[in-house]
């Protein structure tokens, strides 16, 4: 059995990407109650797996965990993308006019503004889960609120759906990352299916730096799939930079992991890894 730590409770968006990544495995998801709680957790125990969110379409990059990621012992071992569809769900029997708060994580309530918007009779509440606000409702009998969630989580605790694919962008994907200590890495990855890596380096503070460093990927043929910049704090104007790259020949990629370690500081390499297929996407 696979036992993989989640932030979240049971029914949220976490808890379906876990059982997406190993499917017809038998899994135990070990809710957290915080991105820091499940790293803790992952760090004084290194059979535990994770799933942890890494961005979204809608909402980008979810900054902290790039931290959180970076300052472990962690690694990538793989990378799986949910399609989010959000839906009203309440008590049985409450209709849509009898709403006045909706619950949800910020980042659910963002991902639905334009619904929102056009009610301004809902006061928006948020709360630290999706799948936590469904629960709250049912356990406590809240008439006349809702909660903007999963439909796994709606059904769950056993709440009506209003109404459903409520989030402004019907292209809204959050890709998850699957984490490993990284002395079970290996366990976890076919060399035969890795085509891509999470790099984290930073840069001095002088002119063409980050330029020579793109320039060389690009020289070896790797593509840089994303790109994402935070300021060292304490060091004025100088950045740490994450990078996502994939790569048709490993042999290249390697010598192109070598090239740019001398042009770059504190480099690492976070996990190389494939993505997780999901049927559904």
């Amino acid at each position: 059995m696979k036992r993989i730590t989640i932030q979240g409770i049971a029914g949220c968006f976490h808890e379906t990407a876990a059982h997406g990544s190993f499917p017809g495995e038998e899994v135990e998801v070990l809710p957290c109650v915080s991105f820091d709680e499940q790293f803790a957790r992952m760090a004084a125990d290194a059979e535990l797996l994770g799933v942890a969110a890494i961005e979204n379409t809608i909402a980008g990059s979810l900054l902290p965990n790039h931290e959180l990621l970076r300052r472990s012992t962690l690694a990538v071992i793989g990378e799986y993308k949910l399609r989010i569809s959000h839906v009203l769900a309440a008590l049985p029997g409450q209709r849509v006019t009898d709403i006045r708060e909706v619950h949800s994580h910020p980042i659910a309530l963002m991902q639905c503004g334009e619904y929102l918007k056009a009610r301004p009779a809902m006061k928006v509440v948020e709360r630290d889960d999706t799948a936590g606000s469904a629960r709250e409702i049912a356990g406590q009998r809240l008439a006349g609120t809702a909660a903007i969630c999963g439909a796994e989580a709606a059904e769950l605790y056993g709440l009506e759906i209003l109404e459903r694919g409520i989030e402004t962008n019907k292209h809204n994907f959050t890709r998850f990352l699957v984490l490993a200590d990284r002395s079970r890495a290996a366990e976890f990855t076919d060399p035969a299916r890795t085509d891509k890596a999470s790099l984290v380096f930073t840069l001095p503070h002088a002119q063409g730096s980050l330029s020579k460093v793109l320039t060389l990927l690009s020289f070896y043929g790797i593509n840089l799939t994303k790109i994402q910049s935070l300021p060292i704090i304490g060091r004025e104007w100088e950045y740490r930079f994450y990078v996502d790259v994939t790569f048709d020949d490993p042999m290249r990629y390697r010598q192109a992991v070598d090239a740019a370690r001398p042009l770059t500081s504190d480099f690492r390499i976070l996990g190389e890894y494939a993505e997780y297929p999901n049927p559904e996407i």
